[in-house]
């Protein structure tokens, strides 16, 4: 028992670690606002094009869709990391990183947007546009408001994906918290900075996780 806990709990070790994780965890907060901001972003284009009535734009924006959403996330990080270089690509591993994780979120993204724009009932579209107000102006203050208030539980859900998706980012040796615990443990031949960095995940996510919740039961009433 004593040997558990010295190899998962030392709190001396921990305490010892903490300022690396620390910097590690300003890394992965970084991915995650770009990612975050640039994936709401690109998806709810997507979400607009994918739900366009011109056949050359919605169908090249179905496809780009449905192709990054089934491309699993880290073999696409491992692509863009590992095999543009055979191309003549050259990226950074804090680059190929928020490339990765931007073409797949986005996608992600976008079908949340979609979903929260098929909610809303064409007549208050109609009824818009017969007050005079442009396509433009219906999409931006009647239609948009209305459909994120409709998929705002699955836009934090996604969101909390987002944070656990950048632990992968280690595999680029990217400076994360998850790399930066995995280094700390392979010289200490100790598994407690791991724990430590799951604490930090839990301590992240469990706020956004009980947020999820709390308006979930909000819709369903």
């Amino acid at each position: 028992m004593d040997n558990f806990v010295d190899q998962f709990f030392n709190l001396d070790l921990m305490w010892q670690s903490l300022p690396l994780l620390m910097k590690g965890l300003g890394v992965t907060l970084q991915i995650c606002v770009v990612v975050i901001v640039l994936g709401g972003l690109g998806g709810l284009l997507l979400a607009v094009a994918s739900d366009s009535r011109r056949l050359w734009l919605r169908w090249p924006t179905i496809v780009y869709v449905d192709f990054f959403r089934a491309v699993p996330p880290l073999v696409l990080l491992i692509f863009v990391y590992s095999g543009m270089p055979f191309a003549g690509v050259n990226l950074s591993p804090y680059a190929a990183v928020i490339l990765a994780f931007l073409l797949n979120n986005s996608a992600y993204y976008s079908e949340v947007y979609r979903a929260g724009l098929q909610s809303i009932p064409p007549g208050q579209i109609e009824a818009s546009r017969s007050t005079g107000m442009s396509r433009l102006q219906t999409m931006t203050w009647v239609v948009m408001p209305q459909a994120v208030r409709n998929v705002l539980p699955d836009l934090l859900s996604n969101t909390v994906e987002v944070v656990k998706l950048t632990s992968l980012a280690s595999v680029a040796s990217l400076g994360d918290l998850l790399y930066r615990a995995d280094m700390t443990r392979s010289m200490s031949y100790n598994s407690s900075p791991i724990v430590l960095a799951a604490l930090i995940y839990l301590i992240l996510l469990w706020p956004l996780v009980r947020m999820v919740s709390r308006f979930e039961r909000k819709q369903s009433q």
